[in-house]
């Protein structure tokens, strides 16, 4: 059985693969313009309704006459008016002067719309009391204590004005008859590429030479640049093979230095506690108190690491509980306090009280800790840091500025990529690793938040971000 060539097999299937996306486009256009059309005249009846009731609120239009005198002068061609209460009972039609003979109104599909939601349209239904099929539109109005229903007949002319455009349709036959054309051309020309570039492959499986220059002296033709480029990329991907180890390797490093604070604080108060054997026993308790809170919280950041990797890879869902953050910034603040005072720096965190989302409450940490520790980092001796929150709906604005150096402003838009350093001089001495930064955007993004960062005019960082409640 004779084998069809790739290019031509291609050819079909690609073809076939447009041509049904070309009838779908062309079915899901005339609905399109068909559902255009509808809302369209929809639109102008319920703007007709609206005008009625205001005539009706100012009480300029009273009794049947009135109202079938302002209907038949309106420039809307055999248009139906009814207006019908709350309950359903139709006080006025003025087509059909017959109301008892008028079944209740409000199972209509337009009118329990209406009721619902304000407004409400049916296409072609039939009238039990006309017996013939309308286009209706109705409009509640809550002040008047009824619903305006306009409606026009569904006969040739309406169908007619509906009808969606037929333009398109050429167009669309127009570039498919180009596609085919073009795709025929291309696909004849790849496949011969391709049969050739099935005798690279063979040359390359005996294990001949496939240096670039090789290659161009062997086809210079378009074979050749695709075979170049395969190499290209084979070369590429080996290349980020290679940075996706000094990565982890930089990964690792971070994670080090991640665990080296709850780790340094637990050591720090143990061996205060061990080296002081008259250490009053309020102190020692209150030591012992961070040392648990620290122990914790290496705990917690061992599950973050391995959440953040998850994260990256598109891994499972995480826990959410309730996070008191006023609380958890107070414990951050007294956690930090002696790092404050070494660089004579100060810190507000000017809170509303009891600020509770819903949130990891690792993650949430990391965010707060993180903008400390780098404000406490790289904002400079005797500088400010500030906290500051507000509701905005149902998010909390977080604002976390200081009034210390700042960065330059080509640095902004990559403080948050991990391992990145704006002085790698001065982040290596202060032991930074440029993944704290990267933790807290992460974090925020996780909680279905936002972040910003900028300069101030005045001098220093500030960081805008937003958690929902």
């Amino acid at each position: 059985m004779k084998r069809i060539p790739i290019g031509r097999k291609l050819y079909i299937e690609v073809i076939s693969v447009f041509l049904i996306f070309a009838a779908t486009f062309i079915v899901y256009q005339h609905m399109r313009e068909k559902q255009y059309k509808i809302d369209t005249l929809d639109l102008r009846l319920q703007n007709y309704n609206e005008h009625l009731a205001e005539l009706l609120k100012a009480k300029r239009l009273q009794g049947d006459a009135a109202l079938d005198y302002y209907v038949k002068e309106h420039m809307i061609k055999d248009l139906r008016v009814t207006i019908i209460r709350k309950d359903g009972k139709v006080t006025y039609d003025n087509l059909h002067k017959q109301y008892k003979d008028f079944s209740n109104h409000g199972n209509r599909p337009e009118i329990q719309r209406a009721l619902a939601t304000g407004k409400g349209s049916a296409v072609e239904r039939n009238s039990p009391t006309l017996n013939g099929n309308f286009f209706y539109s109705a409009t509640s109005f809550p002040d008047l204590g009824i619903i305006i229903r306009s409606a026009l007949p569904y006969d040739d002319s309406l169908i007619r004005s509906l009808r969606a455009d037929q333009h398109y349709l050429w167009f669309a036959l127009m570039a498919i008859l180009i596609l085919v054309v073009l795709l025929y051309r291309f696909t004849s020309r790849l496949g011969q590429n391709i049969s050739q570039l099935r005798i690279f492959a063979s040359r390359a499986d005996a294990g001949m030479n496939l240096d670039t220059e090789d290659l161009v002296a062997f086809t210079n033709d378009e074979l050749g640049e695709i075979a170049e480029r395969i190499i290209k990329i084979y070369r590429r991907l080996e290349t980020t093979r290679q940075e996706q180890d000094c990565l982890k390797r930089q990964l690792t490093q971070n994670i080090a230095h991640e665990l080296k604070t709850p780790v340094a604080g637990i050591q720090g108060y143990l061996e205060t506690i061990l080296e002081t054997p008259n250490l009053d026993e309020g102190t020692r308790q209150r030591f012992l108190e961070r040392s648990f809170a620290q122990s914790q919280r290496l705990t917690s950041l061992l599950q973050d690491i391995s959440l953040l990797n998850q994260m990256d890879d598109g891994g499972r869902m995480v826990a959410f509980t309730t996070v008191d953050v006023s609380q958890m910034v107070e414990d951050i603040a007294g956690e930090t306090a002696l790092q404050f005072s070494k660089k004579n720096m100060t810190f507000r965190h000017d809170l509303p009280a009891n600020i509770v989302i819903k949130g990891n409450t690792s993650m949430i940490y990391s965010i707060f800790r993180n903008l400390i520790d780098n404000a406490i980092a790289y904002a400079g001796p005797g500088t400010t840091l500030t906290l500051t929150a507000n509701r905005e709906g149902n998010d909390w604005h977080f604002i976390c500025c200081d009034n210390g150096v700042g960065v330059a402003p080509e640095h902004l838009s990559r403080l948050f990529e991990r391992f990145y350093r704006v002085d790698k001089g001065r982040s290596r001495k202060m032991g930074g690793t440029g993944l704290g930064l990267a933790i807290v955007k992460n974090a925020v993004l996780l909680h279905r938040g936002t972040i910003h960062v900028s300069n101030q005019p005045t001098g220093g960082l500030r960081f805008d971000f937003t958690l929902p409640q």
